[in-house]
């Protein structure tokens, strides 16, 4: 494999994969946030941002972006197996089925893209290692060169702007108060990105219980807007 120079800043073409709308679908897809709000755990602005954020630090930090991290150095290595066993382990740490299987989905139409687009990476034997999104996405960020660390702060920020749709289509933030919140994302995500960095291997892990209890309740829950 042929080690790319990797540059600090997101370029465009990542921009356009991380959109909620498209290509993945995300936008489908709540991750226990319409069970929140529907057991009043969630009810303003003040609530979103800390739900939003709360997951950002507590549960996506310190298991998407810690494991994302070293998918990417694994590329950068060139080492299979070490892929395979981040991709595995990530795969299994999620907190529900329907999280799971969002996660799967969702790797799967970013995968199904990449090869649409001709990247090489998705076409080779590291495609049969991409159970999560996060894998599918560093095929992706690797293929454009784009830094870790940078590609880090674009998955982040994406799944702060999916979160934040979604409490604005569960109706409990207005666009203004979004905005404010999204406003806020950059220094945290900035302090996830380094936090993320600096854990060690045997520290990987979520604590994100309200998460978990909300995407399993979300499944048996009578009326849903949301596929999680």
């Amino acid at each position: 494999m042929t080690k790319p120079d990797m540059t600090t800043e997101i370029p465009l073409p990542l921009l356009r994969l991380l959109s909620a709308s498209l290509p993945v679908g995300a936008f489908a897809y709540s991750r226990g946030l319409e069970h929140a709000v529907a057991a009043g755990w969630v009810k303003s602005a003040q609530d979103v941002r800390d739900w939003v954020f709360g997951v950002l630090k507590h549960s996506f930090a310190t298991l998407d972006g810690a494991l994302f991290l070293r998918l990417m150095a694994a590329l950068e290595a060139d080492d299979i197996a070490a892929f395979a066993r981040l991709d595995d382990w990530l795969a299994a740490a999620r907190e529900s089925r329907e999280v799971q299987q969002e996660d799967q989905r969702t790797a799967e139409a970013l995968l199904t893209l990449l090869v649409d687009l001709d990247t090489a990476l998705a076409k080779g034997p590291l495609k049969a290692h991409c159970r999560s999104y996060p894998a599918a996405y560093a095929l992706a960020a690797f293929d454009l060169k784009v830094g870790p660390e940078a590609a880090l702060a674009g998955l982040m920020w994406a799944m702060c702007d999916a979160q934040i749709a979604a409490a604005i289509r569960l109706g409990c933030i207005g666009q203004v108060d979004g905005q404010r919140i999204l406003g806020a994302a950059p220094e945290i995500i900035t302090e996830c990105v380094a936090v993320s960095g600096a854990l060690e291997e045997h520290e990987i892990g979520n604590v994100s219980v309200m998460l978990a209890i909300g995407s399993a309740q979300h499944e048996v829950q009578p009326s849903r807007l949301f596929r999680s």
